[in-house]
């Protein structure tokens, strides 16, 4: 089982930037599929952005074009670099990685797009 931990949230204004990451615990993150969910007040759990093992990347058009994932594997983190952010992007931002189906997560982070 991963132990993950995400940091860099915070606040930040409308068409800024921001910069999540979430360090995994394990050497075997390498083999993870690692990804972003987020969840605004009220809303159900959104499935934002995911990278495979190798690499590719899937976005939703909510954030397609302004956010980018990484990997980093020799430092088992992933980042999640935020761009042009809206305030409709206030959320808390769940870190996950999955393994043939089982699924670690984080414990989130804030994210508050405000002036």
């Amino acid at each position: 089982q991963l132990l993950l931990v995400e940091s860099g949230g915070g606040l930040v204004q409308p068409g800024g930037s921001l910069t999540l990451s979430c360090k995994a615990s394990e050497i075997v993150f390498t083999t993870h599929e690692m990804g972003w969910y987020r969840q605004a007040p009220g809303k159900q759990r959104e499935l934002i952005v995911n990278i495979t093992s190798d690499g590719s990347t899937r976005f939703a058009d909510s954030v397609k074009g302004r956010f980018t994932i990484s990997r980093d594997n020799a430092k088992t983190t992933v980042y999640l670099q935020m761009n042009s952010v809206q305030p409709e992007d206030t959320a808390v931002y769940y870190c996950y990685s999955d393994f043939e189906g089982w699924r670690d997560w984080g414990r989130g982070t804030q994210v508050t797009v405000s002036s």
